[in-house]
């Protein structure tokens, strides 16, 4: 009886022995969750099923070895496509249709544009929509790498200063090339359907208390066109003219926003983009006080086409690609996938774990939801084993097995000296 216990606390130290040096091997493998062998006792049971209060104990069995999901620490490495999960949840990767699910978050785009890991595996995750917003259903993350497509400005806001002690030009009427025959001048850049850039300015001409005339040009041509030109050329933007005006307080009263036209073909007749081209034309925010004459704010809400120079990705999982051009754009939302009981999970190699009945029900949702993780781009979440505590495991697994082996030398001498006996 006593051999048997013996040979029970042998295989179950070597069991605990096993555990120990998986978890060391793996100290340094990302995203690696350690493990902990379980044992439980053995009682020999009556014919009735019950143990008495005389029973001695028939040994230990290894009851379950559980994969302990704790917090490992998120290294900064500075790849963007490096992700790490600070809280719970897996990332959810497919290979071959079979889905998995991991801690290792280290990624890279294939050769085909999709979102993988090191043994090929694509991460899933959500379609960004034409909308703003990402498809309900999860699907390999897919990364276009093709040109942000230009976008033609339709909107132009100048916040400017009109210096309120400045006086009337006495150089008229107004042209555009004599500095003298205006009071100030400001300039925004606009893009055209194709992406062209082009350049629209604004002369700002005193004309009373209060009161200013603003003139609109176009790609540094008068902006009141070329009527003694053979042809005559017309003005390029209609109209090219406004009447600006302040109450005493030097608050802007007009104009409100409104339309221009830009006739493209007058800048540049081999243009083909959409013409004519409109323009919301704003000065709200604009001032007429007692300082120098100044711009203090424009923005346009066109672009030129870019191209994909780099990748952003949020906490919420969202990976922005950055454009050339300035432009930012979603491309996609990385999935985070949970489980009700997370030791459930069967391990499969690479870090990785597939669904069993055990782990329940898979939930699927946004980083930072429920009781979903962050994402946090650029780290890596180390292994979880601490090994001063496994070098200490180790040596108590090697006392175990040193007491179990003199138990059942004790047990051979005990026995040959009953053999012995005559």
């Amino acid at each position: 009886m006593s051999f048997r216990t013996a040979l029970s606390g042998l295989s179950a130290a070597n069991a605990n022995l096993g555990v120990i040096s998986n978890n060391i091997a793996n100290n340094n493998t990302t995203g690696f969750k350690q493990s902990r062998a379980e044992f439980g006792d053995i009682f020999s049971l009556s014919h009735l099923g019950m143990s008495s209060s005389r029973s001695i104990g028939a040994g230990v069995k290894l009851n379950a070895v559980t994969q302990q999901f704790t917090q490992g620490n998120l290294e900064t490495t500075g790849n963007a496509l490096d992700l790490g999960l600070n809280g719970e949840g897996f990332f959810m990767l497919k290979d071959d249709g079979a889905t998995v699910y991991t801690r290792a978050g280290g990624f890279s785009i294939d050769k085909d544009g999709y979102i993988v890991n090191s043994a090929g595996r694509r991460l899933q995750g959500f379609t960004a929509l034409d909308d703003g917003g990402f498809a309900a259903g999860t699907g390999d993350i897919y990364l276009d790498t093709q040109q942000n497509n230009a976008k033609a400005t339709t909107k132009t806001q100048f916040g400017v200063n009109l210096n309120s002690a400045a006086t009337i030009p006495t150089v008229t009427p107004f042209d555009y090339k004599n500095t003298n025959s205006f009071n100030y001048s400001t300039s925004s850049t606009f893009y055209d359907s194709q992406g062209g850039s082009h350049t629209l300015t604004a002369y700002f001409v005193k004309n009373g208390p209060n009161s200013w005339t603003a003139y609109y040009g176009a790609d540094g041509k008068n902006p009141l066109g070329e009527p003694s030109a053979t042809p005559p050329v017309p003005a390029a933007i209609t109209p090219n003219s406004a009447t600006v005006t302040f109450d005493t307080d030097g608050r802007l009263v007009s104009p409100s926003p409104s339309n221009i036209s830009v006739n493209l073909a007058t800048l540049n007749p081999s243009n083909g983009a959409t013409n004519p081209m409109t323009i919301s034309l704003d000065f709200t925010g604009s001032t007429q006080f007692g300082s120098a004459s100044a711009t203090n704010s424009i923005t346009q809400n066109g672009f030129a086409s870019g191209e994909l120079v780099g990748l952003n990705v949020d906490q919420d999982g969202t990976i922005f690609g950055n454009y050339s051009n300035g432009q930012s754009k979603s491309l996609a939302m990385v999935a985070i996938a949970n489980f009700r009981n997370q030791q459930g999970l069967s391990p499969v190699g690479d870090t990785a774990w597939a669904q069993t009945a055990a782990a329940g029900e898979v939930i699927i949702g946004q980083a930072g939801t429920s009781s979903l993780g962050l994402v946090q781009s650029g780290t890596l979440e180390v292994s979880n084993v601490e090994l001063t505590e496994q070098l200490v495991n180790m040596i108590s697994a090697q006392r175990d097995f040193q007491a179990n082996s003199q138990v059942i030398s004790t047990n051979d001498e005990m026995t040959q000296t009953i053999l012995n006996l005559r």
